[in-house]
């Protein structure tokens, strides 16, 4: 919760800068040894957690706008980012609402607009992330998808539906090229769309799907080290998954 002193500062700010009553919310997807990971906030005063957000320039396009919030909170360039859905329950920012109602009045209150949200999700390179937590945040980190802390106000849903749709990006579009390492074996990729999709997935069949969109290019030499047969490592054929990004291909899982 944010000081009387810190809040007439920031909504003198946020009335001079931003546009009122729409904001930005982000679900941030990383991939690590295995586990699916999301990119949340814990407050400065108060073990309360959030999903990174932010809000539009006057004069920002809605695109641009979400980019500048994820490249401060991540410091990378060209995410993958999606808009997935308009959030706008009128009872949603009621929390904030009745937290500062009191601390200054209404007219300069930024906090006591109705505010809709415009949901992303960004799949981004868990190891090239550099984490910064936003003016209202003392901590910001990766938790597991089975390992998240409780999330005020909507974010919880604003997750939920995140997940929900790129699951069904995964029936029509590829997925892992934002998420793998430049190189990588067919057990580590399936591995990525079983903690997606939570559900074990044929070996075989994967393979032989996966092979069949054409997106992936594998290499002339195996991993090396291990005891047993080295598997063959592949990569991502930017040029077909991109065109299989605005195309789309037949499948489900």
């Amino acid at each position: 919760m944010l000081t009387k002193k810190e809040l007439k500062e920031f909504c003198a700010e946020a009335r001079e800068n931003y546009l009122p009553h729409i904001s930005i919310d982000c679900v941030v997807f990383g991939f690590h040894e295995g586990v699916m990971k999301v990119l949340v906030l814990k407050t400065k005063s108060a073990d309360e957690w959030y999903l990174p957000g932010g809000f539009m320039l006057k004069k920002e396009p809605i695109e641009t706008a979400a980019n500048r919030i994820l490249k401060e909170r991540t410091g990378l360039d060209k995410i993958f980012l999606q808009q997935f859905h308009v959030f706008g329950d009128p009872e949603r920012s009621k929390e904030h609402f009745d937290m500062y109602k009191d601390m200054l009045p209404a007219k300069e209150n930024w906090f006591t607009n109705r505010f809709l949200t415009i949901g992303y999700y960004a799949l981004v390179d868990f190891h090239e992330t550099t984490l910064v937590p936003d003016q209202f945040s003392g901590m910001s980190t990766w938790r597991a998808l089975d390992d998240l802390p409780e999330l005020r106000l909507d974010h919880a849903l604003i997750l939920k539906t995140a997940l929900d749709t790129l699951r069904l990006q995964l029936n029509y579009q590829p997925i892992g090229y934002n998420l793998m390492p430049k190189e990588f074996t067919m057990p580590e990729l399936q591995k990525l769309y079983e903690t997606i999709l939570d559900k074990k997935l044929d070996r075989r069949n994967f393979q032989r799907r996966m092979l069949g969109f054409g997106i992936l290019t594998r290499s002339d030499q195996p991993r090396k080290g291990g005891a047993h047969k080295a598997p063959f490592l592949y990569s991502f054929d930017i040029k077909n998954y991109e065109a299989a990004l605005t195309e789309g291909f037949k499948g489900g899982w």
